[in-house]
């Protein structure tokens, strides 16, 4: 069935139960379509059914897990003291992690923000509608609650219901022993030994978080390398931090079983040549990816076409019935995975909010959507990598630059990793950039500009970076694109 080309044109509703707009889902993508929505004048209800707003980013994904590494960071420069010339006095004990304060210095934040969302709806005219949305037909959703049934009619729904963990066959979930980064990010005791299952960005941010508290870690990744979205060279180096610190990386190597026992669960490992080995840990979490949250939504019902679960769109975010689009997690385009990004979910509903209003859109560049890892040390990305961009045909011009020359990293005490600019030779236009080290999460906000302006190696060179900073290693890794490195 062909995806639908209506007009997105609304007239507004006043009536009760009626809206111009029904969001199911209150998640990055969710909520920020209905408060853009909103702002353009279409009345706008979200459907929800956990009792605070803000999906998977606020209340278990992002935020809490970014508190977490924030804490295992404080942990780090307090172990550190004494190379900072800093004592605790008499005795000069070492610190230890209070896991009861960390919980609620975590909760607290979530809080804070979740309370946010719920300011913002009411600011902006937003009706929260609580209990689960279901697909009703004929622009319909049928909510059930504490409150009772309730159904919504709109001119146009938004399907906004992200995904949730996912394990693997064999690897039974218990919550316990065997658990998700759900569970993970509250837990009262750090375990004396944990085993992570993938190596994404929630593998490599948890073991980065429990390495610190003084966990034994073991990250078991199916693919030859970590991260494997990554650049191979940031890949590399993340592996080569990680072995240096003292986490057990294994790469190529499957879960073949789990056993949970008395006081931890024994797991078995196959690696590339066959060889099977056991090994006992307190916990077992299972980071192997995110499914779609469509159980009990009504999309077959309602005729929605589904690939694996996901709900498919189109490059506006239309689906196959008309009345009917979706965002964020839940969507795949058909060509190749869809990031699960809470800040591509925003840039989604901010988009489809404008759709629907009637204004101009164009669809997003996902080449340009950067990515970020908060482990330990920080990886941000965004673009091509090299072997991307040699796979599309580009001729390839490369440039790198150490991160363990500057002197804001020495400064820092945080010389690990580097920044690495793919560029194309024959317009000089940048095509990716890839870093690993300190602050590389807030490195990579100049990368995404200088991709969105379609800039070029040369430009990047006549960009004066302010000294000392972390940013000077971009400049110079952009020289060095040219043959032309200043500090190496």
């Amino acid at each position: 069935m062909p995806l639908d080309k209506s007009p997105d044109k609304l007239d507004k509703t006043d009536k009760p139960d009626q809206f111009d707009v029904v969001v199911i889902g209150s998640g990055t993508g969710g909520y920020v379509a209905a408060i853009r929505a909103a702002q353009l004048g279409l009345k706008t209800a979200v459907v929800e059914r956990e009792p605070s707003l803000g999906g998977t980013c606020l209340n278990w994904g992002c935020i809490p897990t970014k508190a977490l590494l924030e804490n295992a960071h404080a942990l780090k420069v307090a172990q550190d003291a004494a190379v900072w010339g800093i004592t605790f006095g008499k005795g000069d004990a070492k610190p230890s992690l209070d896991m009861a304060r960390v919980n609620e210095r975590r909760t607290k934040i979530v809080t804070g923000l979740t309370k946010g969302v719920e300011f913002l709806f009411k600011k902006n005219k937003i009706e929260w509608v609580k209990g689960t949305g279901r697909l009703a037909g004929q622009g319909r959703v049928a909510v059930t609650g504490d409150a009772g049934a309730r159904t919504l009619t709109a001119r146009e729904i938004v399907v906004a219901t992200g995904s949730a963990a996912r394990s693997v066959p064999g690897i039974e979930i218990d919550k316990q022993t065997i658990i998700t980064s759900d569970q993970a990010i509250g837990l009262n005791e750090v375990p004396k030994s944990i085993a992570i299952m993938g190596s994404g960005a929630v593998g490599v941010e948890f073991a980065s978080i429990f390495h610190r508290f003084g966990s034994a870690v073991t990250v078991i990744e199916l693919l030859p390398r970590i991260v494997p979205n990554e650049d191979e060279a940031v890949s590399a180096e993340l592996e080569k931090s990680f072995k240096k610190r003292g986490i057990v990386v294994k790469t190529a190597t499957k879960v073949t079983s789990a056993k949970v026992k008395a006081g931890g669960v024994t797991i078995e490992m196959q690696g590339a040549d066959g060889k099977v080995e056991s090994l006992t840990i307190e916990k077992l979490l299972v980071a192997t990816g995110r499914g779609p949250v469509t159980d009990g939504l009504g999309a077959t019902e309602a005729g929605l076409k589904l690939d694996r679960g996901f709900v498919v769109v189109d490059e506006l975010f239309r689906t196959n019935v008309a009345g009917i689009s979706a965002i964020g997690d839940v969507i795949t385009m058909g060509k190749g995975a869809h990031p699960q990004l809470a800040h591509l979910s925003s840039a989604e509903g901010i988009l489809l909010a404008e759709r629907i209003a009637g204004h101009e859109v164009r669809p997003i560049n996902y080449d340009h959507v950067p990515g970020c890892t908060y482990c330990e040390p920080e990886i941000g990305s965004i673009g091509l990598t090299e072997r991307e961009a040699e796979a599309r045909g580009f001729d390839v011009r490369i440039g790198t630059f150490p991160f363990f020359v500057l002197g804001r990293a020495k400064i820092a005490g945080e010389t690990e990793g580097f920044v690495k600019i793919v560029a194309d030779k024959k317009y000089d236009e940048i095509l990716g950039v890839h870093m690993i080290g300190l602050r590389a999460t807030e490195l990579v906000a100049e990368a995404a500009v200088a991709l969105r302006l379609e800039c070029t190696v040369e430009e990047l060179i006549k960009t004066i970076h302010a000294h000392p900073t972390m940013s000077e290693a971009v400049g110079e890794a952009a020289h060095a694109a040219h043959g032309a490195a200043i500090h190496t």
